[in-house]
């Protein structure tokens, strides 16, 4: 069984976020769009009111540390 994604994984989100959209530069993803992304991803079970901006940023980052390798 697929492990359940909350906010706090943001290193395991970014990794499926690369994953899903490769090529993407996460950098040019507006929140908005990162955080529906993040409540779309399989296994994903938290409260979607549950992120914040720096949430986001840090699965941004996460996402951007995949992309750079």
């Amino acid at each position: 069984m697929a492990q359940k994604l909350e906010w706090s994984h943001a290193d395991e989100i970014g990794y499926q976020l690369f994953e899903k959209f490769p090529g993407v530069d996460p950098l040019t993803v507006r929140f908005t769009d990162l955080h529906q992304w993040v409540t779309e991803l399989d296994g994903f079970d938290d409260d979607p009111k549950g992120s914040s901006e720096g949430i986001l940023e840090a699965i941004q980052m996460a996402w951007y540390d995949e992309y750079q390798d």
